[in-house]
């Protein structure tokens, strides 16, 4: 499956209170304008028994709840009165359906704008990673593998697995997520018309999520893929670290001053 986004140049924006959040299916990540440190949480309603995990394998599957587990990890960090900015991270394919789930979600934190950039940009700005050329990032998370091909910053393949680092065990061998990466970055160099995967793939792959710290993992898809594998620095908070930087730079815009 192909998809293709494309963004609008971002906004300009008054001083106001900003939030990057990655609301990813294991871990939920925020970084909050004015304090600084990456809140890192569990994607659960409340710790312990009665916990209702709201995202599973990149989909929300309960809005009410992932509603009351924002409210409840973020409303009490966030001021009072003024506009706020969300920065938010979503699935390459997570289309039209999870960012009208996410956004409803954030109704419960009195967003005045919220802004949707897909994970792999994200992971992309964060690592400083020049995008004026094809890049393919690889995110290897909990719950889900994502492979994406971006090109001007713009998602123009992607592909993704209910795969993730928890699934491993048992009969489930670390080389599995491998040879799933590399099913999906075959089916991309088969289907794409263009030299722009190839090319991606020459240049190296970048490498984000818990899987980029498994060399059990890492080691078998650089041999399958016969490509570099570049893990990001702190490959768990890249996402948000890239959300971060892209809200920082709404917030100090010369126009903004």
């Amino acid at each position: 499956m192909t998809t293709a986004l494309r963004h609008r140049p971002w906004p300009l924006y008054r001083k106001c209170s900003g939030v990057a959040l990655d609301l990813g299916s294991a871990r939920t990540r925020a970084w909050v304008s004015g304090r600084g440190s990456i809140l890192d949480a569990p994607t659960v309603t409340v710790p312990g028994d009665g916990a209702v995990h709201p995202v599973q394998r990149g989909t929300i599957v309960d809005t009410p709840a992932a509603a009351r587990m924002l409210d409840r990890l973020l409303g009490h960090r966030l001021p009072r009165y003024g506009s706020r900015l969300i920065v938010l991270t979503v699935p390459a394919l997570g289309g039209p359906a999870f960012r009208a789930a996410a956004r409803t979600a954030l109704e419960s934190l009195r967003p005045h704008t919220v802004l949707t950039v897909p994970s792999a940009r994200a992971v992309a700005t964060a690592a400083g990673a020049e995008q004026s050329r094809p890049l393919l990032v690889v995110d290897i998370g909990a719950h889900l593998t994502e492979v994406v091909l971006l090109t001007d910053g713009a998602v123009t393949d992607a592909r993704c697995a209910a795969l993730g680092t928890v699934d491993l065990g048992g009969d489930t061998p670390p080389s599995r997520i491998a040879d799933a990466v590399t099913t999906m970055v075959t089916a991309m160099l088969e289907q794409d018309r263009t030299a722009q995967t190839l090319d991606a793939l020459q240049r190296g792959a970048l490498l984000a999520g818990g899987g980029a710290l498994r060399p059990d993992i890492t080691r078998p898809l650089a041999d399958r893929l016969h490509t570099p594998i570049r893990p990001v620095p702190a490959p768990h908070t890249a996402a948000v670290r890239g959300a971060a930087t892209l809200l920082t730079a709404a917030h100090t815009h010369p126009s903004t001053r």
